[in-house]
This record gives C-alpha cells, structure tokens and sequence, in this order.
C-alpha cells in the first residue's frame, strides 16, 4: 500500500530525497509558466519548516540546467537553496547543515532514463528516506522515480497523494453524470482513456486529433486534417458509433485543414459540461496557441468555470489553453500537474512511480 510522508512520523534531522516537478516551458531563459513550481512550495516548506533537510530532484527538457533557473525557482518557492551542479555536491550538501539544496537536471546523467542501479545508489547514499511529490513523472520508470524506492524508505508527498485521491474520484464516480472531454494532439494516449471509461460514464466528448482520427475511421471527409497514421488500429476496441461518444459536427478550417471544434460543437459540449454532476477535461479542442482557434477551448473552459459539478482539468497544453483564456485556475475542482500520468491514470494503467512506491523493499 502506498504510504504517504504523513505516516513517516518525526522528520526532523531527516535527510530526505525529494523528486520534484520542476519541467516548465522556457521562452529565452523565462519561465513561462510556473504553475508545477508552485505546486511544490507546500511540501517543501512543510518539510524545511519540520526539521527536515531536503535534497530536491528533478528534470528539465527546455534547457540542460537548473543553474540559470535558481533565482527564478527560489522566487517562487519562496525559499532560498544550494544549486548542486554534481552528484559529489551532493554528498558534501548531506555532510553539512543546509536545510534545502537542488541537484542539476537529473537528464545529465544517462543513468536516470535507463534506471540504472548503479545512479540510483549514487543518488541515494547518505540520505534517509525518499519522497515522491512529483505526479507528472510518475509513469516514467526512471531512476528518480523507480529506483530510490528500492534503496530508501520511500513514501507519497502531500501533491502526488492528492492527484491520486482526486483522480481516483473521477473513476469512482457513477456513469451518471460524469462527463470526460478529451483533446489535443496524441492520439495514442487518449484513446486508452476512452476505451476504458465509455462504459463507465455518461458522455465522452472528444476534440482535436482524436476526433479527426474517429472522423476518418467513420468515413467522414477531413480533407487535410491531422490525424494518426494508425488511428483505426488506436481506435480498435472502441465503437466510434456508441451514442455516449459525442464528435464534432462542425468545425472550423483552414487552408483544408480542421484546426477548431465550430461553434454549434462548442456550444453543445458546453452544454454537457454546465450540467455534468463531474467532469474531467485533458487537451485542448483546437490549436488554441492561434487566437483564430481558441474559440472551442475557451467555451469549454468558461462552461466547466461554471458548472456547479466537480470539476477536473490536466495537461500542459489544456492549462496553457485555460491561461490564454484568462480563466483562473482556482475556478476548477482539481488541476492536476500530470498530463501523460493523468491520462495512464484515467485509462486504468499501473504507474510505474506509484507501483513503486507500493512495492518499496526498503520501508
């Protein structure tokens, strides 16, 4: 069973590995959007402000360091720390009596995709437990993600425990009411979730390449549209004609192209989400980077802002689609950090971060 570090009892004097979310879009050396930061600032000051001394890691893909970042990263913490630029920092951090340090992008290591043992150690020695706050990467079987739990005691930080009992709500919830509206670009992992859950709710209503892709499967014409090389195999399982699976029945084009959901679309799956009595949303209904097509995300968003329901939405993409509408994030139920471990959740798969930390030899 999955422990979370309320049950790891008195932590102060701990040294406490912390995997983090630290994977923000960068635009010329500016974080862009910091929401997953700022998910992490009530864990790590709960653990600095015990007694603890938390070691940080985390991963980044729009640049190779952390270092440029510090500044920016301590602003919105709230909270100073050492920058680690190497693993032997590390050890001369656990050695002396700072309360908060980071360590260099965890991809600088080769050792960290392939989960190799061998980088676990290194990463582990000398610190006493590990936590996992960071949900987003909880379906990758990483070094920092799978392999510490073999080595430390390992629990669930106050974030991921959160993303679990909401999302676990979600697939809780009677079919009655709960409506899911899926979107964006990947295919491959959105079909998964409709595929498990169109039994278990009342509608799925689907936007973006996921639609083109149910469209094309159907015979539909979508002329030069976006779509999945393997979509009917994607869609295998799925019956594209079930009256609970709602698709666009307008749109709007450009150049040949389907780039939005139209507005009789918009205006139909707002309608669902007004009423739904919970509703989760994963990926824009459009290419809402292009005012021209936000116009399907933005109805959708304002509609599930004012529903009464439960409300869940996830993804980098959907988050950014809600801040380009101007809609508070605080007008939702839940916004989960996680979009590729949001979706794995929602489609019923085991998530190796989670598995892990079930399975922890060391606890």
């Amino acid at each position: 069973m999955m422990r979370t570090i309320e049950q790891a009892g008195e932590v102060r004097g701990k040294r406490i590995l912390m995997r983090v979310d630290f994977d923000v879009p960068i635009a010329d050396g500016t974080i862009t959007e910091a929401f997953r930061i700022e998910r992490q600032r009530a864990q790590v000051h709960a653990l600095v402000g015990a007694g603890a001394r938390v070691c940080m890691i985390a991963h980044i893909a729009a640049q190779p360091s952390f270092r440029s970042l510090q500044p920016a990263l301590q602003d919105i913490l709230g909270m100073p720390f050492r920058f680690l630029g190497s693993i032997d920092e590390l050890g001369e951090f656990w050695a002396g009596d700072e309360p908060l340090a980071l360590l260099e992008n965890l991809r600088s290591w080769p050792g960290e995709e392939a989960d190799d043992d061998a980088f676990a150690r290194q990463l582990a020695a000398n610190a006493d437990l590990f936590v996992n706050n960071a949900f987003a990467v909880s379906h990758r079987p990483h070094a920092s993600v799978v392999g510490l739990p073999r080595l430390l005691p390992a629990y669930a930080g106050m974030l991921v425990a959160e993303e679990v009992r909401q999302l676990e709500r979600i697939l809780s919830a009677p079919a009655e009411g709960k409506a899911v509206f899926i979107g964006g670009a990947k295919g491959a992992t959105k079909t998964p979730v409709i595929r498990h859950l169109i039994n278990s709710s009342e509608t799925i209503a689907v936007g973006g390449v996921v639609a083109n892709d149910i469209l094309k499967v159907r015979g539909e014409d979508i002329d030069a549209s976006q779509v999945d090389a393997n979509a009917a195999e994607l869609l295998s399982g799925v019956d594209i004609r079930d009256h609970r699976l709602l698709v666009p029945e307008d749109n709007v084009r450009d150049d040949g192209r389907i780039m939005d959901i139209g507005p009789k679309t918009a205006d139909r799956f707002a309608q669902v989400a007004r009423s739904a009595a919970i509703a989760v949303w994963n990926g824009p209904m459009g290419k809402f980077e292009d005012p021209r097509f936000l116009a399907g995300s933005r109805i959708l968003a304002e509609a599930l802002a004012a529903s009464t329901g439960f409300t869940v939405i996830g993804g980098g993409d959907t988050i950014a689609a809600v801040a380009a509408c101007g809609i508070p994030l605080e007008r939702f139920g839940h916004v989960c950090t996680g979009g590729g471990a949001m979706l794995a959740f929602l489609a019923g798969e085991s998530l190796p971060g989670l598995a892990a930390l079930d399975q922890s030899d060391a606890n």
